[in-house]
């Protein structure tokens, strides 16, 4: 059992204060409750306090000093019984509604206190309660009174009180211990028991079981139910046990909830829920659960809600509080909560209204799985009992059901019907059970043969009658077979006779009685049927689509429609609605069926939809729906005739015009009011008919009415007068009633007189025979002398004569015997065949009945007249009974014959001695060919086998669909013809047909092979795709030809029906593969083509490919023709398709997929051939592909003059210069040389066109380039020139260009090589004497044959090393790869070549390439180039190295592991950072400065100096890092700078590069080229993370560390070129500086000073992220209303976003067009970053969509060119003329308006102002006092 608190309703006091009593209203609205004050306090459901009123003394005057004894809410729920100790018991009455006024109704005095109070359920009048002298009386509230119902024998004290569950009897306890029971239906009064102790809690639950408590804190159940001779001990259980503060504690308060299966039982501080277990094992009282609460101290009253999902606890400190109690809880989807409150009892509620129901068992049996149907209904099943539930109006009902549905299985499974609203329809074991909701037994049953809902129709109480009152409407319509229907009376005849009842049916349970029931007969199959509301017509619909309409009081059945698609009752009345086709039909009246209105429709009914006032019809007309509106006037008439409210009857119909629909209705109502005796109503209805003689008839009765009203006792209107009553029954037709009225009171005259007038004289003459009258018109009956029966005949027969009805004339002579007299006047009256009856009975009569006249009874001239009658009117078959009965038997044989009459026919021929036997086969297949042609098909089949006609036969068997007796027949047949079935190939062929349709392809097949239709067959099989029987068919039975041609007739009907796959197969049966083809082909299906042509010619495919690629490119179906193309491997004329069309975007994703990425340029270029340069570089951008399309146009187009053109609109210097080189090489190709130095020297490439001319031999054009363009390759001529003359052996002019190259060397080598050794000596004397001793040994030692020294190397041998640097050098410098350019040149080692000079300038290029481009490796290049050079015998060049680049020059060279360590060392201890991984020296130090300053410092220390050191190492190492400081610091400030660098180092490989600047920032920086990559890295990391408001992001800090960097570097001598140090590290603090201008000024609301500084910012997109740069610049001139440059920057960031989310990694592919005026100012290239600054993407979306609301126009005028320039830029793009940078905003400072602002910087005079009028510092030192200047 769970236990919750919901809340405290009362809040406990500070003092005692005992509730005293807790009750609910049994409609669970109140709880009431009422402690020692006297205050009831009254509360809702929830538990919210609504109400209060204090309780009144007995005596008026008295003091109140009573206490309230008990509360009790009546049945009813409105009013309140309290039982005071003061010696009476009021009843207030509250009212049904918070807020009604409260009374006393009344009052109970007594003589002694009253001490309990119980108010039984049910007993709306009677209260009980107890009194201290033992006393328990009975309160009548209808009289005030009190009675006492039994008094104790020792008048011992009543202590509690309690009444049982169904309210028929109370068990009181006793102060003596004793517990009894009284019960109201005898008055009786008996002890139960006796208790422990004093009963003081006492409650009644389930079962019949007592639970009492009292002081001995132990609590007993007591069983009333059981025998004497069964009595069972009672169930006691001792709470005294408890180890918690309740223990020993007494029972203060026990309660049943109100299905009296669990009982909760209040101690001290706390309470327990006591279940009965109702297992046969273990049945008993079980505790289920317990809650202690702690301070609620003893527990005075319990209140159960009615529903039993609450209790209300009260306690002796005043509290109350609401607990819910459940066995647990659950949930039905989201629309219903169930709550078990116990096994037998489940609180419903519906979570959306809040509508609950108690869906409880009233016989205490649990409850298994409820079932919700429709959100609204309730079922679940226990073991004996079924229990249907309606949410909505919360009725239950349960009834007996222990049939196969029960829980234990077996059976069927019910199945549940709720279309009746009020009831619930049960389907079981092909039975109808109807229950009621509310009502505790099973409504009726019924068997049914169809369970659908629309086959059954249920009427429970839902309207009044007019015959039966209000009600009573409990019917049932149900289909008893498929064409029966039957209507029975759930009130009187639910159960057929022989339906076996189940459940409580079978035992008695059910109320169904037998009675009257209405079954429907109908000569099709009903599909649909329902009642009206009043169930006195049934509305069913068959499946011929006829509706019809049944009465059921008057059993008649109306066809109001013969093709009916919707039908429905208009909801709450008896109007029809339904469709035919397209009209709606309304029938406003079911009396009148007859009267339709029609209303033309278009579409389909949906439904019907009746609100208030108004009915509509629904109709779907395909895009719309349309109301069409109906009649309300008339559809309420109905109503109000069922109410009998005649005369608003009347004035509804009053208002209307006379129309079909409305004449219905007063006939309706003319009907209804002379059945009711509303005789002025029908009157009124009949002259509104326009029936004036009804009207004045009823006039009339109405006069006649008021004359004999004075006679007839008790009728003031006379309308009860026989008189009257009979002219209402002659009004109305009632013949018989009139008679009997006038007859019974004596008027047998006025009786014969009424037929007379009616000429009812056959009546006339019953009555004047039935008066007992005489031949003379004697007396009689009747008053006086009335005509006798004889006079009535002869005026009946005078009056059929005049009036010319011979036939009746006829029929009275015959009656009267005169047959000749009767016989004529049949014939005059043209009714030979009763003339001939006449004859034939007469001649009958005469011979017995025989058939042997030989003479005739008439004469001769009679009977030939009733043959020429006969004959005159084709009665040929009575004319052969008449010639049968006068013997004429070829006569009667003939007759028969043309009547086709032919039984009678072959009965007369077959009769014995008839002479007529051979007539009979004849007659058989004349009687055969008869049937066949009236389609009676099935009975000429015997008929024809009779006669022998065996094909005849077949044919009417085939007709009749007889085809199994067919197909015997046809077998015999053939069979009789000797197997041959030519004779029968049609029958065949229809039998063979016959069969396909029903799939039956084995006969099919053996019947169209006999019908020779081979053809058919295989079409039959081709049509059930089985080819490969249809092949054999066509192979065993068709010749090649005709097999084909069938298959490709075939094939071409499946083609036209759109069957191609069945076509498909057709054609390739027959090996026809180009049709298939072609037909797919025809049809567009190429997928087909293409699979057929690789499965049967795929030696074709490629072209097929090809060829339907073209005709989708014809029809326009590009995609699909490029997917040919390329699957044909022909992708390149997919891509000139969408060129042709001008669909470069697919061209160049053709291209890109298919030929890579050249393809693609290719592509682009050819799109933007035709482009203006600067629209097609907008577009070769934009795909990113401009560069390439450059390069395409020089090495694919030759298109020189367009690369040109593109080059320049991409404004590039390196491509123009590029695309002149590539232009000069393709001159130098053809062999335009002058054309190519051109170019050559337009690319600044002057050496490559004097090596062109080197190699075309023309040295004079070599020389001119070199001499104009590239002096220092003037010796490279020349020594080419000398190196070609040595070739051609012209020495000597080789001799003067060697010197002339100052290689005198050179000559002398050339010379001593080819033993010339005078001339060597002779070119050493003159330029080389110190070598002429050494040449002259040498020469002695060659002569000698000694080996080469001096000579041993080439003359060319050091130009070929030159050479070789020197192509390196051009080579990876152009590629961009430095540091293998740097490993190049260090490769030069003396193994190479002998020339140190040019070792020396390989080692220096070296030095200089890694100084620029790789300063980690430069430091490690200065130590080994140092170290070459000293070894090459240059120490001072190494010692000039060393100084310049800040290299200890004998320090060792680091290990090649340093320079490829990653930057995994930030994860090191701080005193392992080595500041050699950085490239600096150790210590720090410029040139070994460091070196001996730490050196000289140590030595200076004293003996704990040196420990300041090695401490300063110790705390870093710890992590100490402000005491490291500390210590460096107090060594030197170089020292101080190096331990900066290591924590700086460290907190940048932490990622918090914030944290470093502010580390060097204050701790200072170390000037070491090897720095700077650092100092990079954390200026790139604080302006990559700053955010705005944010006081840590690190930009100021950052600006005041770079702004120290600046100044020293500034100071120093560090100035490298081409890479700038400074520049780079300026660059970083602008954009510093602009940063915190930008969010300084936002913060303080200078937004355009904002603006402007973040606008200014984007100068530095490289060093900001630029998503970020031109975000904040968008949004601040946003916010500075600079609505034109927030558009440009907000687009240009939706660019770089869009571009960063493709994966691009630079802005090469974004559009420039926007900032072409700011080209000289913005980078054009800059890295794109990885992650969004902007995260959230609905801030993104906002961007979009203000960017798309606004446009772009902004520049300003330049000072020196004036035209208008970029508002922002600091350089012109036209004239190139720059301007100063504005201090605060970063934009330009226009001339006149330029103020000097600190440190000599300029500034805009407006925005100085601004600035120091607001902050009063220098923006850019941030020193105070700074002042405006005006």
């Amino acid at each position: 059992m769970q236990i919750r608190h919901v809340k405290t309703v009362l809040p406990p006091g500070e003092r005692v204060n005992k509730c005293t009593a807790i009750a609910w209203s049994p409609n669970a609205k109140r709880m009431a409750c009422v402690t020692v004050d006297r205050v009831v306090q009254l509360f809702d459901d929830a538990g919210t306090k609504r109400d209060k009123f204090s309780t009144k003394p007995s005596d008026p005057a008295g003091p109140k000093t009573f206490l309230v004894r008990g509360l009790a809410f009546s049945p009813d729920s409105t009013k309140l019984a309290v039982a005071q100790s003061d010696k009476i018991v009021f009843v207030y009455k509250l009212g049904s509604e918070w807020g009604d006024k409260k009374s006393i109704c009344n009052k109970f005095a007594t003589s002694n206190a009253v001490t309990s109070l119980t108010w039984p359920r049910g007993r709306h009048h009677e209260l009980v309660f107890g009194t201290a002298d033992g006393k328990v009386k009975i309160g009548a509230l209808k009289t005030n009174k009190a009675a006492t119902a039994y008094a104790h024998p020792d008048k011992s004290y009543v202590v509690s009180m309690s009444h049982s569950p169904d309210g028929g009897s109370v068990c009181v306890g006793h102060l003596d211990g004793s517990v009894y029971t009284f019960a109201f239906s005898d008055g009786v009064a008996g002890k139960l028991t006796n208790h422990g102790c004093a009963p003081t809690s006492l409650s009644w639950g389930a079962r019949g079981f007592i639970c009492a408590g009292g002081a001995d804190a132990k609590i007993a159940f007591y069983e009333t139910h059981a025998s004497a001779n069964l009595a069972r001990a009672p169930q006691v259980f001792d709470l005294g046990n408890a180890r918690d503060s309740s223990a020993g504690k007494e029972v203060g308060a026990l309660a049943f909830n109100p299905t009296g299966d669990v009982v909760v039982v209040g101690t001290y501080n706390k309470f327990y829920a006591f279940a009965f277990d109702a297992s046969a094992m273990t049945r008993g009282w079980k505790e289920r659960g317990s809650k202690l609460v702690e301070c609620l101290y003893a527990v005075t009253a319990l209140g159960w809600k009615p529903d039993g999902s609450r209790i209300g606890l009260g306690a002796v400190s005043g509290g109350v509080d609401l607990f819910d109690l459940c066995v647990r809880k659950s949930r039905h989807g989201d629309a219903f909560e169930f709550t078990h409150v116990s096994a037998s009892n489940v609180l419903v509620k519906r979570l959306d209204g809040g509508a609950t129901i108690v869906f409880a068992s009233k016989h205490g049996h649990e409850i298994g799985k409820i079932s919700v149907h429709r959100g609204r209904y309730l079922t679940a099943r226990t073991d004996e009992t079924l229990l249907c539930g309606d949410v909505e109006t919360a009725k239950v009902s349960e009834v007996a059901w222990t049939s196969g549905g029960s829980r234990r299985g077996g059976g069927e499974r019910e199945r549940f019907d709720f279309e009746t609203e009020r009831a619930c329809v049960v389907h079981h074991d092909g039975a109808l059970f109807v229950i009621e909701y509310g009502v505790d037994e099973i409504l009726g049953t019924c068997r049914a043969s169809h369970r659908a809902s629309h086959l059954l129709s249920v009427r429970v109480n839902e309207a009044k009658t007019r015959e039966g009152g209000g009600g009573g409407v409990k019917k049932i319509a149900h289909l008893v077979d498929a064409q029966t229907i039957r209507v029975a009376d759930l009130g009187g005849d639910a159960a057929a006779d022989d339906m076996p009842m189940a459940g409580a049916a079978r035992r008695g349970g059910s109320r169904a009685r037998h009675g009257d029931a209405v079954t429907i007969s109908h000569d099709a199959k009903v599909d649909w049927l329902e009642l009206n509301q009043r169930a006195t017509h049934l509305l069913f619909r068959d499946k011929k689509r006829a509706l019809h309409l049944y009465d059921i009081g008057a059993r008649r059945r109306h066809t109001l429609l013969n093709y009916c698609s919707y039908t429905q009752w208009v909801p709450g009345s008896d109007v029809i609605v339904a469709q035919c086709r397209q009209t709606l039909c309304v029938w406003y009246s079911v009396d009148s069926p007859d009267r339709v209105t029609n209303v033309p429709i278009k579409g389909e009914v949906e439904g019907i939809e009746r609100g208030k006032g108004h009915t509509e019809v629904v109709v779907d007309e395909g895009a719309s729906t349309t109301s069409y509106a109906l009649d309300e006037s008339l559809i309420e008439f109905n109503s109000l005739v069922e109410d009998g409210d005649y005369d608003a009857a009347v004035e509804a119909l009053e208002s209307l015009a006379l129309t079909p629909e409305t004449e219905a209705m007063w006939t309706e109502l003319r009907a209804a009011a002379t059945a009711d005796n509303m005789l002025l109503v029908a009157r009124r209805c009949a002259a509104a008919l326009g029936d004036v003689s009804a009207a004045e008839f009823l006039g009339g009765v109405l006069k006649d009415a008021a004359a004999v009203a004075v006679d007839v006792a008790n009728d003031a209107t006379g309308l009860e007068h026989f008189r009257v009553k009979a002219s209402l029954a002659m009004m109305q037709r009632r013949w018989k009633v009139a008679e009997a009225l006038l007859v019974e009171n004596g008027r047998v005259d006025d009786a014969i007189s009424m037929y007379r007038e009616m000429h009812r004289l056959d009546d006339a003459v019953l009555v004047a025979e039935s008066s007992g009258r005489g031949g003379g018109g004697g007396g009689g009956a009747g008053a006086g002398g009335g005509a006798s029966p004889e006079d009535v005949r002869e005026e009946r027969a005078r009056w059929l004569e005049e009036t010319g009805q011979e036939a009746e004339a006829a029929a009275v002579k015959e009656r009267d015997g005169d047959d000749l007299g009767a016989i004529r006047l049949y014939l005059r009256g043209g009714l030979p065949g009763r003339a001939a009856g006449v004859v034939i009975a007469r001649v009958d009569a005469k011979n017995g009945h025989g058939r042997n006249v030989t003479d005739n009874v008439f004469d001769e001239g009679t009977i030939r007249d009733v043959f020429a009658g006969l004959a005159r009117g084709e009665l040929h078959e009575r004319a052969g009974e008449l010639s049968e009965a006068l013997g004429r038997t070829k006569d009667a044989l003939a007759s028969y014959v043309a009547a086709n009459a032919f039984r009678r026919a072959v009965d007369l021929c077959a009769r014995p001695g008839s002479g007529l036997d051979h007539e009979v086969p004849f007659l058989e297949e004349k009687w055969g060919d008869h049937l066949f042609e009236s389609k009676q098909f099935e009975q000429g089949i015997n008929h024809f086998l009779n006669a022998g006609q065996a094909h005849k036969a077949i044919e009417c068997a085939i007709e009749a669909r007889h085809w199994k007796k067919a197909a015997e027949m046809l077998e015999k047949a053939t069979k009789r013809g000797g197997g041959d079935a030519s004779r029968h190939e049609h029958q065949y062929l229809r039998l063979a047909r016959h069969h396909e349709s029903v799939d039956d392809v084995d006969d099919a097949e053996r019947c169209f092979l006999r019908a020779s239709a081979p053809g058919e067959c295989v079409e039959m099989y081709a049509r059930l795709d089985r080819w490969d029987r249809a092949h054999k068919i066509a192979v065993g039975y068709m010749t090649d030809a005709d097999a084909k041609a069938l298959y490709v007739k075939r094939g071409r009907e499946l083609e036209s029906n759109g069957r191609y796959a069945e076509a498909e197969k057709a054609y390739v049966a027959v090996n026809e593969h180009d049709t298939a083809i072609a037909m797919y082909e025809k049809h567009g299906q190429h997928a087909h083509v293409l699979r057929l042509v690789s499965q049967h010619r795929p030696e074709t495919l490629r072209e097929t490919r090809a060829h339907l690629a073209t005709t989708m490119e014809n029809d326009g179906n590009y995609r699909d023709a490029e997917r040919q193309y390329v699957e044909a491997g022909d992708w390149k004329a997919a891509v000139a398709m969408y060129k042709t069309r001008e669909k470069w975007e697919d061209a160049m994703r053709v291209a890109k997929a298919h030929g890579g990425e050249d393809a693609s340029v290719a592509v682009s270029y050819a799109w933007t051939s035709a482009m203006p340069a600067e629209e097609a570089v907008k577009t070769l951008r934009k795909h990113g592909v401009a560069e390439a399309a450059v390069t395409h146009a020089c090495d694919a187009a030759y298109d020189f003059d367009r690369a040109h053109e593109l080059a320049r609109a991409l404004s590039s210097r390196a491509l123009v210069s590029e695309v002149h080189m590539k232009h000069a090489m393709h001159h130098e190709d053809e062999g335009r040389f002058v054309e190519a130095e051109i170019a050559f020297v337009k690319a600044d490439k002057p050496k490559e066109a004097i090596e062109m001319w080197i190699h075309a031999k023309d040295w004079k054009a070599a020389m001119k380039v070199a001499e104009e363009h590239d002096p220092a390759s003037a010796l490279d001529v020349q020594l080419a020139h000398a190196k070609a003359c040595v070739e051609e052996n012209d020495f000597h002019r080789a001799e003067g260009l060697y010197v002339k190259a100052r290689r005198p060397e050179r000559a002398m080598k050339m010379y001593a090589r080819r033993d010339l050794w005078e001339d060597a000596l002779r070119v050493s004397a003159d330029y080389l004497p110190n070598l002429v001793s050494e040449l002259q040994a040498e020469m002695r030692r060659v002569k000698a044959g000694g080996a080469r020294a001096l000579s041993a190397m080439t003359e060319d041998d050091d130009d070929d090393a030159r050479d070789a640097a020197a192509g390196i050098d051009s080579r990876l410098e152009r590629e961009g790869n430095y540091a293998a350019a740097v490993d190049a040149f260090l490769e030069m080692t003396l193994k190479v070549t002998k020339d140190t000079n040019a070792l020396a300038d390989a080692w220096s290029t070296a030095v200089a390439i890694a100084s620029d481009h790789v300063p980690g490796k430069h430091r490690a290049v200065v130590v080994e180039v140092a170290k070459r050079l000293r070894d090459v015998g240059r120490s001072r060049e190494a010692r000039d190295l060393c100084a310049s680049s800040g290299v200890d020059p004998n320090a060792p060279p680091p290990s090649d592991s340093v320079a490829r360590r990653s930057s995994s060392s930030a994860s090191k201890n701080a005193a392992d950072v080595d500041l050699r991984e950085m490239g600096l020296s150790s210590p720090p130090g410029g040139g070994g400065a460091g070196a001996r300053t730490i050196a000289a410092t140590t030595s200076t220390l004293s003996p704990g100096g040196k420990a300041s050191v090695a401490a300063a190492e110790d705390a870093a190492r710890r992590g100490d890092w402000d005491a490291a400081h500390a210590a460096a610091a107090a060594v030197s400030p170089d020292v101080a700078a190096t331990f900066s660098v290591k924590h700086a180092t460290i907190e940048l490989r932490g990622g918090s590069p914030a944290a470093a600047a502010e580390v060097l920032a204050t701790h200072g920086v170390l000037h070491d080229k090897g720095c700077y990559a650092l100092y990079e890295e954390i200026a790139a990391g604080v302006l990559a993370g700053a955010r705005d408001g944010d006081a840590d992001d690190g930009t100021p800090r950052l600006k005041a560390f770079l702004l120290t960097l600046v100044t020293g570097m500034e100071a120093s001598f560090f100035h490298w070129s081409p890479y700038d140090r400074v520049r780079v590290v300026n660059a970083y603090l602008d954009a510093s500086h602009l940063a915190c201008v930008r969010a300084d000024a936002k913060s303080v609301g200078l937004r355009a000073i904002s603006a402007k500084a973040a606008t200014a910012a984007l100068r530095h997109v490289c060093e900001i992220p630029a998503d970020r740069a031109f975000f904040q610049a968008g949004v601040a001139c946003r916010d500075a209303g600079d609505a034109n440059h927030a558009f440009v920057f907000l687009n240009r960031y939706l660019d770089i976003t869009e571009a960063m989310d493709e994966g691009d990694v630079d802005s090469r592919g974004l559009d420039d067009v926007d900032f072409e005026t700011a080209a000289s100012d913005l980078p054009s290239r800059f890295p794109l970053p990885r992650e969004h600054f902007v995260k959230n993407e609905a801030t993104r979306e906002e961007i979009r969509d203000w960017v798309l609301a606004h446009s772009m126009d902004a520049a300003r005028v330049c000072d020196g060119c004036g035209r208008d320039t970029y508002v922002a830029a600091l350089t012109c793009h036209r004239c190139a003329s720059t301007a100063d940078a504005c201090v605060v905003t970063g934009y330009p400072v226009p001339a006149g308006e330029r103020v000097t602002a600190g440190a000599g910087r300029p500034a805009r005079r407006e925005d100085w102002n601004a600035w120091t009028g607001k902050f009063g510092t220098d923006p850019w030192t941030g020193k105070e006092g700074a002042t405006p200047k005006h």
